[in-house]
């Protein structure tokens, strides 16, 4: 097993990593009649789309030698609701500077060929940018 989700009521849900005992809380978002106090389980899956991404990214740049400590990605995730879903994700990656343009666009298409973005629905619409300016 790989976690175990335990409900707390309240559309409130306890997660926890079996290997780490590392948890998390989700809570249903103020638009689906939650308290919007945790990240959404939608939230997660858009979250865990630029985590993957700086995971693969990470393990690239040890290879490269570069630095990506301190980089960031911002993360929105759009709703649609009948049937209700994610419809697009955007991330903005901010990245270090003085990474060279052969190195970027490895990281880069390393990062576009992440597990989770293989496992997200052909339909969501992905909006991935990267902001080389740290």
């Amino acid at each position: 097993m790989t976690s175990k989700v335990t409900y707390l009521g309240n559309l409130r849900t306890n997660c926890v990593h079996l290997l780490s005992g590392n948890s998390f809380v989700t809570d249903a978002p103020l638009d689906n009649h939650g308290l919007g106090q945790a990240f959404s389980p939608t939230d997660t899956i858009a979250t865990g789309l630029a985590s993957c991404m700086f995971s693969v990214m990470g393990i690239k740049a040890k290879g490269l030698e570069v630095n990506l400590v301190d980089s960031t990605a911002e993360v929105t995730k759009f709703m649609e609701a009948d049937p209700r879903r994610i419809v697009r994700i955007d991330v903005a990656f901010y990245m270090p500077k003085n990474v060279s343009d052969k190195n970027r666009k490895i990281l880069e298409h390393t990062a576009r060929t992440c597990p989770v973005q293989f496992s997200l629905h052909p339909d969501i619409v992905r909006n991935i940018s990267f902001h080389w300016e740290l």
